[in-house]
């Protein structure tokens, strides 16, 4: 047997991983939507959670530690690893005391962030909108956290360490449910034959347990930064060369990542005005569906692939650098189209199954994920393309893709608020086919740069005829073969997928060889 790259290695370790804290996010949703169901408590949750994440994505866990892969790969290369530390040190204090000065602001002026017209949830009324305010002050905590946790993992994957950091999320994870099974619950909670104390938190539960997730997170990283000899520099500076070439590239992340993060602070402002209980919820879990096989395609490949990327650029091997590109472009689309067809095809019982809504909030959900489930390509590609333009250090390209993205996004969401509000969270969801946008032209102009075109028309064809027949195939057998619904939808998927495999056949075999 023809033994693997390390990259295709590499992806499968992540996507592994990713796989497991999928696993565990789901669990998590189940036991929170049938603590609090479609509710507006639980609404108000998934809001305060917004304006936090963006900080923390800002700041660590996609601006920074996205600039310092790069340049920590160049110093490891170039200068030895106690130099690279020396800098994630210094990288790392900045991040720091950024976030907990934001941080302060955020929570001092949380009244306004909320209520404001241009707010997070303008249509929200008074009561719900103080316990976002509160819950989101608390949630703060967990933030600061972050912005250390993050850059570790950063650090750890510029050293070619992946595991920890693939397990830092499911740690994440157990943390938030151990929050919704004791934290929260007003009586003992049984799951699994296992009762739990309970502290009656109620909501606020789910925040402490989200406090106790970024901890974890941060914890289970701590033995990586001893193996790889880890030194912590007490200084800030912005005249250390490292620190200026990290900035350079941060700063055009982060409004990347602000545009990024706009999206779904948009998002949420037009779902407070719809006036229906769970659309805000409906777009999270939705979201969160399309986020299974994208994070185990899309964000497991292209976070594998960015260290090689950097070096190639480094040495000027654009030859690799774009068969690269190439192979996981193909093995995206070829594999995206179909699962997000398949997937849809036997949703709905499943959703019915799992989250235990009743029939309006089921069928909410299911379309908000189908919805979301036509972009999967999109964010796949997006993934790919992104990490590759910061591995050529042109920050640029994905600020002024992702900014036509958020103005067509508006667009989108304006049309849908004012002309078809009876399409609700899916419309709102529907919207986000702008991200299909943004990778074309990402593309367009990736093309643009190289010596040869990046193409994947042969593997698009492909992986349309296997999300046409899976998917039909998929849905006929959920829709006529007798029996239980949540059986023949399970069937369906599984025969989808015998359909699809020898169509993509190609592009699964390139996996194994990235």
């Amino acid at each position: 047997m023809k033994k693997l790259s390390f990259l295709t290695r590499t992806s499968f370790l992540i996507g592994g991983f990713f796989a497991l804290d999928k696993g565990l996010a789901f669990l998590r949703s189940i036991i929170i939507a049938r603590q609090f169901s479609l509710s507006f408590e639980l609404d108000a949750f998934n809001v305060a959670n917004n304006l936090p994440d963006m900080l923390f994505a800002l700041i660590s866990g996609g601006a920074m530690s996205m600039a310092l892969i790069p340049i920590l790969s160049e110093y490891l290369a170039t200068r030895g690893r106690p130099e690279a530390w020396k800098l994630f040190s210094r990288i790392a204090n900045l991040a720091f005391l950024i976030t907990a000065v934001a941080s302060v602001f955020i929570a001092i002026f949380a009244e306004q962030i909320v209520r404001a017209e241009i707010g997070i949830a303008p249509g929200f009324g008074a009561e719900q909108q103080n316990t976002i305010i509160s819950l989101m002050r608390l949630n703060l905590i967990a933030t600061t956290i972050f912005s250390v946790s993050g850059l570790v993992m950063g650090g750890l994957q510029a050293n070619q360490h992946f595991l920890l950091p693939a397990m830092a999320p499911m740690l994440y994870n157990v943390g938030q449910i151990f929050g919704a099974l004791v934290f929260s619950p007003s009586e003992p909670y049984t799951f699994l034959g296992i009762t739990f104390p309970a502290l009656g938190l109620g909501v606020y539960g789910l925040v402490y347990g989200v406090i106790l997730g970024a901890a974890l997170h941060l914890g289970i990283q701590i033995p990586g930064l001893i193996k790889y000899q880890f030194h912590w520099t007490p200084s800030i500076t912005l005249k250390d060369e490292g620190v200026i070439k990290a900035l350079k590239i941060m700063g055009p992340r982060v409004f990347t990542i602000l545009g990024i993060q706009f999206v779904f602070l948009a998002r949420d402002n037009f779902a407070s005005r719809f006036d229906e209980i769970g659309a805000v919820t409906a777009l999270t879990y939705g979201w969160m569906i399309m986020q299974v096989p994208a994070t185990l395609l899309g964000t497991a490949i292209a976070t594998a692939i960015l260290p090689t990327l950097s070096e190639y650029a480094a040495t000027d091997n654009w030859i690799k650098f774009r068969e690269t590109i190439e192979k996981a472009i193909r093995v995206m689309i070829a594999l995206t189209l179909p699962a997000a067809a398949i997937l849809s095809a036997g949703l709905l019982p499943l959703v019915r199954l799992v989250f235990g809504f009743d029939v309006d909030g089921t069928n909410l959900l299911t379309w908000t994920a189908r919805a979301f489930l036509l972009t999967l390509a999109g964010y796949a590609i997006q993934e790919v393309l992104s990490r590759a333009f910061y591995a050529r250090k042109e920050a640029l390209v994905p600020l002024w893709t992702i900014l036509l993205r958020f103005g067509l996004y508006l667009l989108a969401g304006i049309v849908v608020l004012n002309y078809f509000p009876e399409l609700s969270a899916a419309g709102l969801a529907l919207a986000e086919l702008a991200v299909v946008v943004e990778a074309a032209v990402m593309l367009y102009i990736m093309n643009a740069r190289l010596p040869t075109r990046v193409t994947a028309l042969p593997s698009l064809l492909r992986g349309l005829t296997a999300a046409l027949l899976g998917g039909a195939s998929a849905y006929a057998i959920a829709l006529y073969l007798p029996g239980g619904a949540v059986i023949t939808a399970i069937i369906g998927m599984l025969v989808g997928v015998g359909i699809a495999l020898p169509i993509i056949w190609k592009e699964v075999r390139l996996l194994f060889n990235l």
